[in-house]
């Protein structure tokens, strides 16, 4: 049964679904048997529905934090958005986007705001190591508002992790600036509507940003081969921190977490899309054997 598999994805977040979400986040092909779909889920009493959302296994109070959550992301949203526009005004940056939690429609008190930039070729750790700067120097290095943790170049746009977790991230990202770059990143990963192909990323919140009269300055400074030497040191300097600080992550598990190539710089520590991964899996078992495999 293709409708229980969004409840159960978004039930490792806790976070329960509208009938029209559940068809958003599902490879249905259209939504005309997904009542009976739900009803008969709901007279199993495999799922639960409050005030017309969708629950598995939901935490007390799940409904309530997902409206308290949902009326904080429409009031930070439009500072989210702002604050984006100002990171692309940063040297090389081509496009940023908000990704996480908030490009979902939530926003808790323990949230922050979350970034996926596309810069220019071969310049990628020479914009992030200037972003990481100015968050330490003027912000504190607080990254509430100011997490940048994933970069690619845009000679690399294809994500090479292909699964439902990158695919929900992908489509639900929330582009703030760089119109052609993003539509291009989108093209390329057309793979991601293969998960879900019934949800569509609004381009309409793009705007076009001038760049930082100093970033042009910036940019004249580094392309050239000091440019390449000091986008090759940045690089270095960075995995040589991280394997020394994550020195616990296995090889594989910190080449997948933390990728640091010369188009792509990850910074997820907790390996959250794997956790995520093996946390669906067990639900998805874990119901297989409960309900006799209804969901196939």
């Amino acid at each position: 049964m293709e409708a229980l598999n969004p409840i159960l994805y978004f039930s490792i977040f806790n976070y329960p679904l509208t009938k029209e979400e559940i068809y958003l986040y599902s490879k249905l092909e259209d939504s005309s048997g997904l009542d009976t779909d739900l009803e008969t889920l709901i007279n199993l009493k495999a799922i639960e529905k409050t005030e017309g959302f969708h629950l598995y296994n939901a935490k007390n109070g799940a409904v309530a934090k997902r409206k308290y959550g949902n009326k904080k992301a429409e009031e930070m949203l439009p500072k989210a958005l702002k604050r984006g526009r100002f990171i692309s005004r940063f040297p090389y940056i081509e496009s940023v986007s908000i990704s996480g939690a908030l490009s979902k429609g939530y926003y808790d008190d323990d949230g922050d705001f979350d970034f996926f930039l596309i810069t220019k070729p071969n310049r990628l750790w020479v914009s992030r190591t200037l972003l990481i700067l100015y968050k330490k120097l003027f912000l504190g290095n607080s990254k509430k508002y100011f997490c940048v943790n994933y970069f690619i170049s845009s000679d690399t746009l294809e994500i090479s992790e292909q699964n439902l977790f990158t695919a929900t991230e992908l489509l639900t990202l929330i582009p703030a600036s760089g119109k052609s770059v993003f539509n291009e990143f989108l093209a390329t990963n057309l793979w991601a509507t293969e998960y879900l192909p019934n949800l569509k990323v609004d381009t309409s919140t793009i705007k076009e940003v001038k760049p930082f009269y100093i970033s042009k300055i910036a940019e004249r400074i580094f392309n050239t081969k000091i440019g390449t030497w000091t986008d090759n040191t940045f690089r270095k300097l960075t995995v040589k921190r991280w394997t020394s600080k994550f020195s616990s992550l296995e090889k594989k598990e910190f080449e997948i977490a933390l990728k640091s190539t010369k188009s792509v710089s990850k910074h997820h520590p907790q390996n959250f899309q794997k956790k995520v991964i093996d946390a669906f899996n067990l639900k998805k078992e874990t119901f297989d054997k409960k309900y006799n495999s209804i969901h196939k």
